[in-house]
């Protein structure tokens, strides 16, 4: 039975992350495994199994989830400003290509083979391509990777990812949920672009207008109004059908050309982690453990076949940026982390069972998509926090270079 308090509901889960974050702070670990299993363990799957009170996956969950994104997103873009993007586009497209060609590839092969078909090839190829932002921008911060060189190739593939990641939605969107009608799914992406054009130009000539609009003299004033314009962004993209994640991505590049960057990162940060914590909770949350097993085999063969090509295709983007062979291969590592729009993919297959997809196939490849998602941030922030480990073996047979200590 789910708790029926809905303020007793988010006490627990604040209390619950606030707990993992003690445990994994001793265990040096990376937190966000740890609010992912936490979540799983306090939600209708587990507890709820065993009839016992639950967390809900209430309205403030799930849009505290959106915000965590959107936030993660903000401060994403806050770090790679307008000038930055167009300076690295070269490089960002040769980086972003290679990593598609590979990943999306592999993922496509794969679906097909496990599948026969292509439309569930499509949706597992967009799975196993597209790392996460959410995830992968909260280890950056973490451990200090932001001010890096290495940061600059992960954060142009993210970027190239996403706004991938927002066509290929429409268009999978339309061709499951829509029922294949072609013609709806270049509507959809016709409406993506447009958006995602309209807010590039606002990145680019809205300057002044951002600085006007956070210049003032009272805290409160500049948070709200930082929050206010961000949030109201993203829902307004998500509305139209383009994701949140990637406009909020935009409107961090826009503040990140005014005289404002320091104070949005001092006042927002605490707002950033603390719905950041939502957002890995609520990934748990949602997640059924009793459908690991059915998937299992397919999840342990798409772990083996896709850690590798994330580990080439980032190490591959390091070199496109002229970073040393130890740099590179921390590009690698730091991409292999998949989250947040794994899982949204896995909600559009369902969405169309018995429609487009049978129902057993739709079913499969959420299952999938949830352990998949599940090894991969672990795997992908463990790679990361040990990345010295990896880095050491990687030169010394590249390059003969002793290990260091």
């Amino acid at each position: 039975m789910a708790v029926e308090n809905h303020l007793l509901d988010v006490g627990i889960m604040f209390a619950a992350v606030a707990s993992a974050g003690v445990v994994a702070n001793r265990a040096d670990q990376s937190v966000i495994p740890f609010y992912i299993l936490i979540g799983m363990l306090l939600g209708p799957h587990v507890l709820g199994a065993f009839g016992l009170p639950f967390v809900e996956e209430t309205t403030f969950v799930e849009v505290g989830a959106e915000l965590g994104i959107v936030f993660l997103l903000f401060f994403l873009g806050l770090e790679f400003n307008i000038d930055r993007l167009i300076e690295n586009k070269d490089r960002i497209g040769r980086a972003g290509t290679i990593d598609l060609g590979i990943n999306f590839g592999v993922g496509l092969v794969l679906g097909y083979l496990v599948f026969g078909s292509l439309l569930p090839a499509l949706l597992i190829a967009g799975i196993v391509y597209i790392s996460s932002s959410a995830i992968i921008t909260k280890s950056l911060i973490d451990l200090g990777w932001i001010a890096n060189q290495e940061s600059d190739p992960m954060l142009g593939t993210l970027v190239y990812e996403d706004l991938f990641i927002a066509v290929y939605l429409s268009i999978v969107s339309a061709l499951v949920l829509g029922g294949g009608d072609v013609s709806e799914a270049v509507e959809s992406v016709g409406l993506a672009m447009g958006f995602i054009l309209v807010l590039l130009l606002v990145v680019y000539f809205g300057t002044a207008w951002f600085e006007r609009a956070l210049h003032t003299p009272s805290n409160e004033f500049f948070v709200l109004r930082a929050i206010g314009i961000t949030v109201l962004v993203a829902g307004a993209a998500l509305a139209a059908g383009v994701s949140e994640a990637v406009a909020a991505f935009f409107i961090g590049m826009a503040f990140s050309s005014t005289n404002y960057v320091d104070e949005l990162e001092h006042n927002l940060e605490a707002i950033r982690d603390t719905f950041a914590a939502v957002f890995f909770f609520w990934i748990g949350l949602v997640t059924d453990p009793l459908l690991f097993p059915a998937v299992a085999g397919l999840v342990g063969l798409a772990v083996l076949l896709t850690t590798p090509t994330k580990l080439v295709s980032g190490f591959l983007a390091g070199r496109v940026y002229d970073l040393d062979d130890r740099r590179s291969t921390r590009v690698g590592l730091g991409m292999v982390t998949r989250g947040e729009f794994s899982l949204i993919i896995a909600t559009v297959a369902v969405g169309g069972a018995g429609v487009t997809l049978p129902e057993t196939t739709a079913n499969t490849i959420q299952a999938f998509a949830v352990g998949y998602v599940l090894v991969m941030s672990i795997l992908g922030t463990t790679l990361m926090r040990y990345s010295s480990v990896f880095e050491d073996r990687v030169i010394s047979r590249l390059s003969n270079e002793p290990t260091q200590a």
